[in-house]
């Protein structure tokens, strides 16, 4: 057998390997979504969970909740500021805000959880970029309760 197909020589994991929190993770759940309000000023909002080690983030633990319209300010932000491409975010659902459908449009229980869930890919695909994680947007995003729309773009600094 050649030396470049030969097998690796790994090293057994032990039990407590095994089983020990994992080197770095970052964890980001979009759940428990919430329509508030009646005809034009209706709205649904999501609670965006983080769990993380990674020392990058001022809290380990964070909750916030979040309208579809705070995620395009992400978006925006990370386009405008950081060297990574921003993937898209799902479709605006023009044609489920039109008036006179015989559905509930874009409070319809089924396309809150289709648009929960592309959300949620949409923020794991972006955290789990490097770059984007030093980003102050992403932080904001995840770790504040309120957006500041007038901050200062800019990189996270790690000691």
């Amino acid at each position: 057998m050649s030396t470049a197909t030969q097998r690796l020589v790994t090293k057994r994991q032990t039990l407590d390997e095994a089983y020990a929190p994992p080197a770095n993770f970052l964890e980001i759940e979009v759940v428990n979504p919430i329509t508030h309000g009646v005809g034009k000023n209706r709205y649904t909002d999501y609670e965006v969970r983080l769990r993380t080690n990674l020392p990058v983030f001022k809290h380990k633990e964070s909750t916030v909740r979040r309208r579809y319209s705070d995620f395009e300010w992400l978006r925006a932000e990370l386009e405008r500021d950081s060297k990574i491409i921003v993937p898209p975010l799902p479709g605006k659902a023009f044609k489920r805000q039109l008036p006179f459908r015989q559905d509930d449009g874009i409070f319809e229980e089924g396309f809150i959880e289709d648009r929960r869930k592309a959300l949620e890919g949409f923020l794991n695909k972006v955290s789990g970029h490097p770059l984007a994680q030093s980003e102050k947007s992403l932080h904001i995003f995840l770790q504040n309760n309120e957006i500041d729309k007038n901050y200062v773009p800019g990189r996270i600094r790690t000691v």
